[in-house]
């Protein structure tokens, strides 16, 4: 990436990308989307910026934009936890539901009715061997491990049926 010429806080910006980018880390805990986000976010910002006359210091600027945007994400951050909270206590105080997206919805309860009917009946057609593996691994939440040692069988061959099992389903329980 190169900067325009004319443009003398995009070149700092470039120049300084790198410290730029340990500040913000520094200040949010290394999280790496997040100190991309505030990158773009500053580099959007110069851009915007009249290229003349330059800031005097135009380290100093670009450090003192970063801290007023990692500030202002901050400040954000803590309205937006603030209105979660708010939210949660009304809910609660005047007894409504406590999320209302915890409930599926009348449709997906059908769907995922339907969709366990069309996997049962693909999993009868599946060979003995393999319809024992895949109910002790996916139903009972026996590890592959113990699914061998319960049918005298290599963890290899747990696998292979396994695979097998997923495969036949998946293709016959997709609407």
């Amino acid at each position: 990436m190169t900067a325009p010429a004319a443009h003398p806080l995009i070149a700092a910006y470039l120049t300084q990308r790198e410290d730029l980018a340990r500040f913000c880390r520094a200040r949010l805990g290394g999280a790496s989307g997040d100190v991309d986000d505030v990158l773009q976010d500053i580099y959007l910002k110069v851009s915007t910026l009249a290229p003349y006359p330059p800031p005097d210091n135009p380290r100093a600027f670009l450090f003192r934009l970063t801290s007023n945007l990692l500030m202002d994400r901050w400040r954000s951050g803590q309205r937006s936890a603030n209105r979660d909270a708010q939210w949660r206590q009304l809910n609660h105080e005047t007894g409504a539901a406590e999320d209302l997206d915890a409930a599926p919805s009348a449709e997906a309860v059908v769907a995922g009715r339907e969709k366990l009917a069309r996997l049962l009946t693909a999993l009868e057609t599946l060979p003995p061997k393999t319809q024992t593996v895949f109910r002790l691994h996916k139903f009972d939440g026996v590890s592959y491990a113990d699914v061998a040692v319960q049918m005298g069988i290599s963890r290899s061959s747990v696998e292979k049926h396994m695979m097998d099992a997923l495969r036949v389903l998946s293709r016959k329980v997709q609407p």
